[in-house]
C-alpha cells in the first residue's frame, strides 16, 4: 500500500495537509535523569539536542494545530525538577508556532496535569479530526471503532530498524504504514533522541494495534525519509539486514 496523499512524513513529525496539523510524540523528557538515578551516568544533552531539533523543524513555519502524542514527560509516579523546568520550555515554544496546541496522554502521562494546567493546555485521552484517530497507542480506545474513522495515528511503539553494512550495525527510527482493522494505521516514530527504539525485525512489539508487522511498509529517517519496503521482504533480505 501507499501511503494516503492526505499525510507526508516530515522529518521526525506527521504532517495532515488538509488540517495543517503536526503529529508527534515519545519525547519522555527526563529520560536522563530517571538513567542516572539509576546509577546509569550519562551527560544530561536531551533538552539540549530536543530543542535544537524542534527550531530546525519549526523556524519560519506556522500550524493550526500541534499535537505531542503521548509520553512528553518520562517519570511515571513524579515530576522530576528537570521535567518541570524542560517540559514547560518546550510547551512555551510550540505554542508560539501553532493555534492550537494538544497533549494526548500516553502511558508515562501520569502526573502530566500540573504541568499542562501551568499553561492551560488541554490534555486528552485521544483525538478525533473528521475521520483521522489520533491516540498514544497503548491501549485501544471505545471510540475508535466508529465506522466514519479511516485513519488511526499512534506512538508508543518507538519503531526502529536495524541496518547492516558488514562490520557495521546502525539503528534508524521509522515510521510504519499499515492496515488495522480494515483502517489506515500510521505508526510514527519517537523523538526520544536518547534511544533510537525498538527493532520491528527482532524485537518483541508492544502496542496493541500492530498485529502482524510483516505485512507494514517501513519509511526510515535518515538524512531523507526513505521508503524500504514491506517488513517480511526485509526480513528475507538477511544478507543485507542486520536480526
Amino acid at each position: 500500500m501507499n501511503l494516503d496523499k492526505r499525510f507526508s512524513f516530515e522529518n521526525f513529525f506527521l504532517y495532515l495537509r488538509k488540517e495543517n496539523t503536526i503529529v508527534f510524540g515519545d519525547v519522555h523528557m527526563g529520560y536522563e535523569e530517571a538513567l542516572n538515578k539509576q546509577g546509569i551516568l550519562i551527560p544530561r544533552t536531551q533538552y539540549s539536542l530536543t530543542a535544537k531539533r524542534l527550531e530546525e523543524f519549526f523556524e519560519g513555519k506556522k500550524f493550526d494545530k500541534i499535537v505531542i502524542n503521548g509520553d512528553l514527560k518520562h517519570e511515571f509516579g513524579s515530576i522530576s525538577e528537570t521535567e518541570w523546568r524542560h517540559t514547560l520550555r518546550i510547551i512555551d515554544y510550540l505554542a508560539l508556532k501553532c493555534k492550537k496546541l494538544i497533549l494526548v496522554k500516553g502511558n508515562h502521562d501520569k502526573i502530566l496535569g500540573p504541568i499542562a494546567e501551568k499553561r492551560n493546555i488541554e490534555i486528552v485521552d485521544y483525538l478525533i479530526m473528521d475521520d483521522i484517530f489520533i491516540c498514544h497507542g497503548h491501549y485501544i480506545p471505545d471510540a475508535i471503532f466508529s465506522k466514519k474513522i479511516k485513519s488511526v495515528i499512534v506512538g508508543h511503539e518507538h519503531p526502529a530498524i536495524s541496518l547492516m553494512d558488514y562490520p557495521r550495525i546502525e539503528k534508524f527510527k521509522c515510521f510504519l504504514n499499515g492496515k488495522w482493522k480494515g483502517k489506515e494505521l500510521i505508526v510514527h516514530p519517537s523523538f526520544n533522541l536518547m534511544t533510537e527504539g525498538t527493532d520491528i525485525l527482532k524485537e518483541k512489539l508492544l502496542s496493541p494495534f500492530i498485529e502482524k508487522v510483516d505485512s507494514f511498509r517501513v519509511f526510515i529517517l535518515g538524512r531523507e525519509i526513505l521508503d524500504f519496503g514491506i517488513v517480511k521482504d526485509l526480513k528475507l533480505a538477511k544478507q543485507n539486514f542486520y536480526f
